[in-house]
């Protein structure tokens, strides 16, 4: 399916490949392929600010509602077919039950005519039930394979989350962090999309474990667009 230019031309980012397959990376953290219509997030971490109150942290329990409304704009701008969420899309295995009914109609009122994937991740491995979507391991269509973890070894057109990538940048007198897309051109480890979510920088050794190599790119989020820095290029800790 190939969408329409009014989508195309709305997305606010910048053009990555990944194993041939022409892909936009979103300012916001997600990934979108217009051939096929599908939207991809990963790491959403939901009911993290409730997982922390469980232990006695208290955090605003706000960050559900604050990722899906960032996700319903993105869904607005894309009209997606299919919404994949790579894995930890929940912080703990019991934070579907702890969802609002308010949030529970915000996200079905996402899920209302297109197919959402919920990929099994660390924190929450267990099927979603009750919240609509169907789970799954892993998601290929075409060339590409969505799941959570990135392979250790070699996995051409592997889209992943799980690792929150971070690029370090010193620029204009001043050292500047921000989330980004890894890649190489044949798989990528996508952005933390969660309101709540933290990052490690590209320059840790499991980025090298994942591409063999720190001879890949950082596509970092601007407001904007999309900034590409190689990864040597980048500040370590």
């Amino acid at each position: 399916m190939k969408a329409d230019g009014a989508r195309q031309s709305a997305a606010i980012g910048g053009d990555v490949t990944v194993a041939g397959v022409a892909l936009v990376a979103d300012c916001a953290g997600a990934l979108y392929w217009p051939d096929e219509g599908l939207l991809a997030v990963a790491d959403l971490h939901l009911e993290k600010g409730s997982s922390f109150a469980t232990r006695g942290v208290l955090l605003p329990p706000y960050d559900t509602a604050a990722t899906l409304a960032r996700l319903g704009a993105l869904i607005a701008r894309y009209a997606p077919r299919y919404v994949v969420a790579l894995g930890d899309s929940f912080h703990d295995g019991d934070g579907p039950q702890r969802v609002s009914e308010d949030d529970r109609a915000m996200l079905g009122a996402l899920q209302r005519g297109r197919d959402w994937i919920w990929i099994a991740g660390n924190h929450d491995p267990e099927p979603v039930r009750d919240l609509g979507g169907v789970s799954a391991a892993m998601f290929a269509i075409g060339p590409l394979v969505f799941r959570h973890a990135p392979e250790r070894e070699e996995a051409d057109g592997e889209i992943a989350g799980h690792l929150h990538p971070v690029a370090r940048l010193n620029g204009r007198g001043r050292t500047v962090s921000r989330r980004c897309f890894a890649t190489d051109g044949k798989r990528m480890v996508m952005p933390a999309f969660g309101a709540y979510t933290g990052g490690l920088n590209i320059r840790h050794a499991a980025f090298a474990d994942v591409f063999g190599t720190f001879k890949f790119m950082a596509h970092m989020l601007g407001d904007a667009r999309i900034y590409a820095i190689s990864a040597q290029r980048c500040l370590g800790d």
